[in-house]
C-alpha cells in the first residue's frame, strides 16, 4: 500500500500530471489536526484597513484522463501526456522559483523533478538564477527515503515538516534543508515561509491529488494547467485529481486552450472573492483588473486615474469602471462601475468592490464620494491597492468611511506601484481631485 490512508481522508492521487505519482494521505501530508484556516502605509494615521499576507503565485500542474482519473491501478505508471506536452511542462519548471510535491509522490513516483533542457538551464543561469528550481517536499511525518532521487538531482532541497518529522528526518539523514513549521503542518504558513523566506515568487505544485485538492479547497491556488488526455481509465479504484469537499462556487476563469499533439491544456483561474479581510488568489486577479483598467484612463493632470470591479461572491463580474468613462471628466471609477448595477440586484450585499485607489471620502464634483456610494449601495467589503496620499487631498480616509459603515476595507500592497503607474505625472502635487 502506497501511503497509510486513515478514516476521512481524501484519496490520494496521482498528481504530477506525467506519471504514477500519488500525495501523502491527508493528516500525513499536511500534519493531523492542522489548523487549516491559520493562515508601507503611506502616512500615519490609526489603521482602518487589513493588509494581506503575500504568498507565491501557485501553480497547479496535472493532467487527466477523459474520465477524470490520473492513472490506472497496473503496476507501470500510465503516461497520459505527450512528448510536446512534456517539453511544455519543462518550460513552465524553468519559469518557476519552486516545484513542490507532497511525501507520497516522492514514496510513489521517486521523480526527480529537473529542468531537463540544457537551454532552458543555461538561461536560467545567465538571468541571474540557480540553474534549477528549488524543489520543495511536504511532509508531516518526515518518514522519507533518503536515498529517493529527489534528494540526488537537481540544485537545492527543503523539506517542510513538523517539529517530530523534523527530528526523524534530520536522524535518517534526508540531503535537504529540513524546516519544521511547528506541531502541526498548515499552507499558509508553508506558503509564507516560501516566499518570505526562501524567496519564492512563482511555485509550480505537480501532486499529487491530496495537495491539489487541499490548495483548491483551501482558496491558495492562483491558477491550473489541467492537460486533458485522450483515453479512459474506467476503473473505480484508480486515483482521481481532485476528492470530495466544498470548492469555490461558481465558475472559473477559462485563461487558455491549446492543442498539444493530441492532448488539450487548459489553463484556470478562480473567480470567488474572499470574505472579510481573508485574500485568496482571485481578489489578487480582480485588482489586477482593476490596475489595468486605470491604465486605460484618459490622461489628466487635475484627477487620479483609477480603476473598478464589482464582483459578486460567486465570482460573477457585475460591472466595471475607470475614471473619466465615456467622456465625463468628473467620472470616478466607482461610480462608474456602481451606475451599471441595478440597485435592487441582491447579489450587491455579497459584492467586492475592487478599486485601484482607497475610495474617496470626499469630492468637489459631486454630491456623494465613492465610499458613500459603496454603502448606499449595500456593498460591504472592499479591496484596493493603495491609500490615498494626503498630498492629494487633506486628510483622505475613505477606508475610515467605510469601516465605520460597516464595510471590510483590505489593502493588498503588492499592486499599489501598479496603481501608481498612470499617476506618477501627479504624485507629490497638491489640489488633485480624486479619480
Amino acid at each position: 500500500m502506497r501511503e497509510d490512508v486513515r478514516p476521512g481522508a481524501v484519496r490520494p492521487g496521482v498528481g504530477a500530471a506525467y506519471g504514477r505519482t500519488s500525495s501523502g494521505s491527508f493528516p500525513e501530508a499536511f500534519g493531523a489536526g492542522a489548523d487549516w484556516e491559520r493562515a508601507s502605509r503611506p502616512r500615519d494615521r490609526p489603521p482602518r484597513e487589513s493588509a494581506s499576507m503575500p504568498h507565491p503565485y501557485v501553480l497547479l500542474s496535472a493532467a487527466v484522463s477523459l474520465d477524470g482519473y490520473l492513472d490506472d491501478t497496473g503496476p507501470e505508471r500510465l503516461l497520459l501526456s505527450s512528448p510536446a506536452d512534456f517539453d511544455r511542462v519543462d518550460e513552465v519548471r524553468a519559469s518557476v522559483d519552486a516545484i513542490l510535491v507532497g511525501a507520497g509522490t516522492i514514496r510513489a513516483d521517486n521523480p526527480r523533478l529537473l529542468v531537463n533542457s540544457p537551454q532552458r538551464r543555461a538561461a536560467r543561469v545567465a538571468a541571474g538564477r540557480a540553474e534549477y528550481p528549488l524543489k520543495v517536499a511536504v511532509s508531516a511525518s518526515g518518514e522519507l527515503d533518503p536515498r529517493a532521487r529527489f534528494w540526488h538531482t537537481g540544485g537545492e532541497k527543503v523539506l517542510c515538516t513538523t517539529d517530530e518529522g523534523a527530528r526523524r528526518a534530520r536522524k535518517a539523514g534526508i540531503a535537504a534543508d529540513v524546516v519544521s513549521l511547528g506541531t502541526a503542518l498548515d499552507w499558509g504558513a508553508l506558503l509564507e515561509h516560501l516566499h518570505d523566506v526562501r524567496g519564492v515568487r512563482r511555485l509550480m505544485v505537480e501532486g499529487g491529488g491530496t495537495v491539489h485538492t487541499q490548495l483548491l479547497q483551501q482558496e491558495l491556488a492562483d491558477e491550473m494547467q489541467l492537460v486533458l488526455a485522450p483515453l479512459f481509465v474506467g476503473d473505480p479504484r484508480a486515483p482521481r485529481l481532485f476528492g470530495p469537499g466544498a470548492y469555490q462556487g461558481g465558475r472559473l476563469r477559462l485563461v487558455e486552450t491549446r492543442a498539444i499533439e493530441d492532448v488539450v491544456l487548459m489553463r484556470y483561474e478562480p473567480t470567488a472573492p474572499g470574505t472579510a479581510d481573508r485574500v485568496v488568489p482571485a481578489d489578487r486577479h480582480w485588482l489586477r483588473l482593476a490596475c489595468e483598467l486605470a491604465a486605460q484612463c484618459p490622461p489628466s493632470r487635475t484627477a487620479f486615474s483609477v480603476g473598478a470591479v464589482v464582483v459578486a461572491a460567486d465570482g460573477t463580474e457585475l460591472a466595471r469602471g475607470h475614471s473619466r468613462e465615456a467622456g465625463d471628466p468628473a467620472a470616478h471609477a466607482e461610480e462608474a462601475a456602481l451606475a451599471k448595477v441595478d440597485p435592487a440586484d441582491p447579489r450587491l450585499a455579497g459584492a467586492t468592490v475592487y478599486s485601484s485607489l482607497e475610495p474617496c471620502a470626499r469630492r468637489s464634483s459631486r454630491p456623494r464620494p465613492c465610499a458613500r456610494l459603496i454603502l448606499d449601495a449595500g456593498v460591504r467589503r472592499v479591496v484596493t491597492a493603495w491609500r490615498e496620499p494626503d498630498t492629494f487631498v487633506e486628510d483622505a480616509d475613505g477606508a475610515g468611511v467605510l469601516t465605520a459603515g460597516g464595510v471590510k476595507v483590505v489593502v493588498v500592497p503588492e499592486f499599489e506601484e501598479a496603481a501608481k503607474g498612470p499617476n506618477r505625472h501627479l504624485l507629490g502635487r497638491e489640489g488633485v481631485e480624486e479619480g
